[in-house]
């Protein structure tokens, strides 16, 4: 139903705004007695068989949500109901912050893929805290971090700790988001010296909190075999918990749009589909070379049970979706879970 009549309806409007109605439309539904019970038994697989213990976490299925869709921690309660194992929400920026200009969110429809250039637009990290105080504990949270546009170079470090600070009660791991293409300044943040002097003092933050929480980093699909080589490294002598596996790519090689479509869309970093091998690659990469030293969340392309399982073959310990879950609806969470216990 989703596929046949839902998403052709959705499509034919902005990107954008679809994105907001749908959290309207999933928030009030959830309000509705029982409406929350069906959600449950349509898409929620419940076996102990699928359960995960990665960097110190039980996560009752493998399959989350990557951080974008929800963004200031407003629907992750309902979120829940749709059988995810975790949601990161998130990017969360000490101020909140408009991001780029609109229109920003495109769908390459023929690839199965979107480009996006939101510039963490969010509504900072006072509002996500508030929101995350309403937290019912059905879910894992992963926090994505960031700094806000305008922080000058030296002072990324502290819009990263400012968040680190405020959110560390309210989430249960940590992602370091270095690798985001639409963010203006992006000076010292591709640089793996400034990388272990960040991750050094958000570590010495967490040592000193009553619970630790786990640390991780979220890296380009684009980085070359040395720059993979360099973030193993990192690992190694940072001790990090993990690494996060895909962010999207700016290589535009391969797409089915044409030329002028992709100069009309402009600047953005792409999603779905067209990342999916590349992600992968970079995951067995990291997994083979490192002896699987750390775990991985894979993410970046995942629209099937067969991509979801070729991701965690190349050494993903789970895996996000989030184009894939605006393609093929929520069903696809299901199917994921079901393919992973019947392999």
């Amino acid at each position: 139903m989703y596929k046949s009549i839902i998403r052709p309806i959705f499509f034919l409007f902005d990107p954008e705004k679809i994105h907001y109605f749908t959290f309207s439309l999933v928030k009030t539904m959830s309000k509705i007695p029982f409406v929350p019970a069906i959600f449950r038994n349509l898409y929620q697989v419940n076996d102990k068989k699928l359960e995960r213990n990665v960097f110190g976490l039980t996560f009752k299925n493998p399959v989350g949500l990557a951080a974008g869709f929800d963004k200031n921690a407003v629907l992750y309660n309902e979120l829940a109901n749709f059988g995810f194992g975790f949601v990161e929400i998130g990017t969360v920026t000490p101020k909140g912050q408009t991001g780029n200009p609109k229109k920003r969110l495109f769908r390459l429809k023929d690839d199965q893929g979107i480009i996006n250039r939101m510039g963490f637009n969010n509504e900072g990290l006072e509002i996500a805290i508030e929101q995350l105080k309403k937290n019912k504990g059905k879910i894992i949270i992963g926090g994505n971090i960031g700094k806000n546009t305008n922080t000058a170079p030296e002072n990324y470090t502290q819009d990263y700790v400012t968040c680190f600070k405020g959110l560390h009660p309210y989430v249960d791991y940590f992602v370091l988001n270095v690798s985001c293409p639409n963010v203006g300044s992006h000076a010292k943040l591709d640089d793996v010296g400034y990388l272990k002097e960040l991750i050094t003092e958000v570590q010495k933050i967490n040592a000193k909190q009553e619970k630790q929480k786990p640390i991780l980093l979220k890296i380009a699909p684009d980085l070359n075999n040395q720059q993979l080589d360099e973030i193993i490294e990192l690992v190694a002598q940072t001790k990090i918990d993990g690494v996060i596996a895909s962010n999207t790519s700016v290589d535009r090689t391969n797409l089915k749009a044409t030329e002028n479509q992709l100069k009309e869309i402009g600047n953005g970093g792409i999603s779905g589909q067209p990342v999916k091998e590349k992600s992968t690659k970079v995951i067995k990469y990291l997994a083979d070379k490192s002896n699987k030293a750390f775990p991985i969340i894979g993410v970046g392309g995942i629209h099937s049970e067969k991509d979801a399982l070729e991701k965690i073959a190349a050494g993903a310990d789970l895996i996000q979706i989030y184009t894939g879950f605006i393609y093929e609806g929520p069903k696809l969470i299901k199917r994921i879970n079901n393919a992973i216990l019947n392999k």
